[in-house]
């Protein structure tokens, strides 16, 4: 039985209308979460020479391999821990050398940003007993409704073609169309040992919206069933979290922190 006692009051996000509530342009501007004017991100998007093509015809696709590169880089140097700070800014989550999925994936958003790729995010509520694999003699504390940030890119020039919302990539498809991607042969995200949505994103596919089939055997790649609410998309994880809160409330981030902001994921 999940939890719902630790959501933030006043969030049923379950019941908000699944209807994308308006177009979001999304931005390459900083904000308080997305802060890559800081030195220490300006110096990973140096390191990582995630600059412009200078070939406007190759330019979609040397975006998407850097945005690749960079993804490869953040799950290497940026240990996963089940940190519950959403709204940590990346510059503190490169600092600490750990994060939680949705503050790595805030590092990679951020590295477009500063490369000049616009990104926006989807509302995603998901149901609490997804992780229940993670935390298997702690069902009662797992909160009910989980609020996922799932990053959107805006690549000009990308073909639609295997794309229907070009020229906006959504992360699940950053490593391949998810057709490509359910045909892998390890199966879907089990979300039951150390592989976080993180890394399987570069070798799965990642469905929320239930367009793809995993082989017989193995995980589901079909994760649209675990879906409570489509909020819509936001044209940054800051407004996001603005409007619908964060997973847990702050009492609950406030003592959650200290033991899960290091506890290694799949531990």
């Amino acid at each position: 039985m999940t939890s719902s006692i630790l959501r933030p009051r006043g969030r049923d996000r379950v019941r908000v209308h699944a209807a994308p509530m308006g177009i979001a342009a999304g931005s390459t501007e900083p904000t308080r979460i997305l802060d890559w004017r800081h030195p220490r991100v300006a110096m990973l998007v140096r390191g990582l020479g995630a600059t412009t093509a200078s070939d406007p015809e190759n330019a979609a696709a040397h975006r998407v391999q850097a945005l690749r590169t960079a993804h490869r880089w953040i799950a290497a140097a940026v240990r996963p821990v089940y940190s519950v700070r959403d709204e940590r800014p990346v510059s503190e989550v490169l600092r600490r050398g750990r994060g939680s999925c949705s503050q790595r994936l805030a590092v990679l958003e951020s590295v477009a940003r500063a490369s000049g790729v616009a990104t926006r995010v989807r509302g995603l509520v998901v149901d609490g007993t997804f992780w229940y694999p993670r935390f298997p003699r702690l069902h009662r504390i797992v909160p009910d409704q989980v609020l996922l940030a799932w990053p959107e890119f805006r690549i000009d020039g990308l073909s639609s073609d295997g794309h229907p919302a070009a020229p906006w990539l959504t992360v699940s498809e950053l490593f391949g169309d998810l057709g490509e991607l359910s045909a892998d042969p390890g199966g879907g995200f089990t979300n039951a040992d150390s592989e976080t949505l993180f890394e399987a994103l570069s070798r799965t596919a990642i469905d929320w919206d239930g367009a793809t089939a995993c082989p017989s055997t193995g995980a589901p790649c079909d994760l649209s069933a675990h879906v409570l609410a489509d909020l819509g998309h936001f044209d940054s994880r800051d407004e996001l979290f603005a409007r619908h809160g964060q997973t847990l409330c702050g009492t609950a981030r406030l003592l959650a922190e200290p033991v899960l902001g290091r506890r290694a994921a799949g531990a």
